[in-house]
C-alpha cells in the first residue's frame, strides 16, 4: 500500500487543460499542473490542441495501477505522461470531479460530502464555452457527473448502462462535432465497493476501462486527425479494503488520495 501523499493536487489539472487548450481558466482554478503544459508543449511543438477527450474511470488508486499492470496493459505508456496527483478530502466522487473541473478546493466550489448539488462557480465547462468551444457530458443517469456540472449551454448525454455510455461515446467521436468530451464510467468502483479493490471482478472491470479507453484512443486517431488532440485517462479518487472483503474511499490516506492520471497528445496529420 501507499505510505507517502503526491506532491501535485488534483486542482492543478483544470488550469493546465485550459492551457493545453490556450484559453483562460476558470476564475478560481489553481496554477496549471507544469508536468502536463510541459508536456503538451512538447508533443504539439508549441500549437495549442483543438481538442480534448476525457475518460473518467471512477476510484482506480494508483496503488492499483501499480500492483496491476497487466489490466492497465492497454493504456498505452510509451507515448503518455504520467501525472501523479493527491486527489482532495473527503476523497469521494462529487467532491473530486467537482475540484477536478473547476480547479478549486472543496470549500471554494461547495461540493464538500457526497452530495451532487449543481456547482455553481467557474468550472471547466463555462471556460470552454466562452472561448466558443463545443462540450459534452457522457455519464449514466445517477452519477455525479451526470448531475453536478448542468444547466449550462452544452450537451448532455445520460444513459442507465455503462455499454451505452460507451457507445454513445465511440459515435460522438465518429462525429468529430465536439471541442471537449468528458466521459465518466464507474464500473470499477461499482465491484470495488461490493467485493473489494482486488477481487478479480474488481479487476476485470479495471481492464474493462483499459480496453474502452484505448478503443477511443484508436478511434481518435482514426477520425481526428485533422486535430491537435489531448486524451485523459483521469480518474477522480482512490480506493481501500474494508471489513468483509468491500472496499470503500473517502478517507484522508494514500490509499485513497494518490491517483496517476495518463495523458498522450496526438498531433494533427
Amino acid at each position: 500500500m501507499e505510505e507517502t501523499y503526491f506532491e501535485d493536487s488534483l486542482d492543478t489539472l483544470c488550469a493546465a487543460l485550459c492551457a493545453v487548450m490556450g484559453i483562460p481558466a476558470p476564475a478560481q482554478a489553481a496554477a496549471p499542473n507544469k508536468t502536463l503544459t510541459e508536456y503538451a508543449e512538447k508533443v504539439f511543438s508549441g500549437r495549442h490542441a483543438d481538442r480534448i477527450f476525457m475518460y473518467n474511470p471512477d476510484a482506480v488508486a494508483a496503488w492499483i495501477a501499480d500492483k496491476y499492470p497487466q489490466f492497465m496493459a492497454e493504456v498505452p505508456t510509451e507515448t503518455s505522461v504520467n501525472v501523479p496527483m493527491r486527489t482532495v478530502m473527503p476523497s469521494v466522487t462529487p467532491v473530486c470531479f467537482g475540484t477536478m473541473y473547476t480547479g478549486a478546493q472543496p470549500e471554494v466550489h461547495g461540493i464538500r460530502r457526497y452530495a451532487k448539488p449543481v456547482i455553481r462557480i467557474d468550472t471547466i465547462f463555462d471556460a470552454l464555452l466562452r472561448a466558443g468551444k463545443r462540450c459534452a457530458i457522457v455519464a449514466d443517469t445517477e452519477c455525479s457527473m451526470g448531475k453536478i456540472f448542468l444547466e449550462r449551454d452544452m450537451t448532455y448525454f445520460h444513459f442507465e448502462t455503462f455499454s451505452e455510455v460507451n457507445a454513445k461515446a465511440a459515435e460522438l467521436i465518429m462525429k468529430d462535432e465536439y471541442d471537449f468530451i468528458a466521459v465518466y464510467n464507474g464500473n470499477y468502483d461499482a465491484t470495488m465497493h461490493k467485493n473489494g479493490p482486488e477481487a478479480p471482478i474488481s479487476l476485470a472491470a479495471l481492464r474493462q476501462n483499459a480496453c474502452a479507453y484505448a478503443a477511443f484512443r484508436e478511434m481518435i486517431r482514426n477520425n481526428w486527425g485533422a486535430h491537435d488532440t489531448l486524451i485523459g485517462f483521469a480518474m477522480d479518487h482512490g480506493c481501500h479494503e474494508i471489513d468483509g472483503g468491500c472496499g470503500s474511499h473517502g478517507l484522508d490516506m494514500p490509499e485513497d488520495l494518490n491517483i496517476r492520471h495518463i495523458y498522450e497528445g496526438i498531433a494533427k496529420h
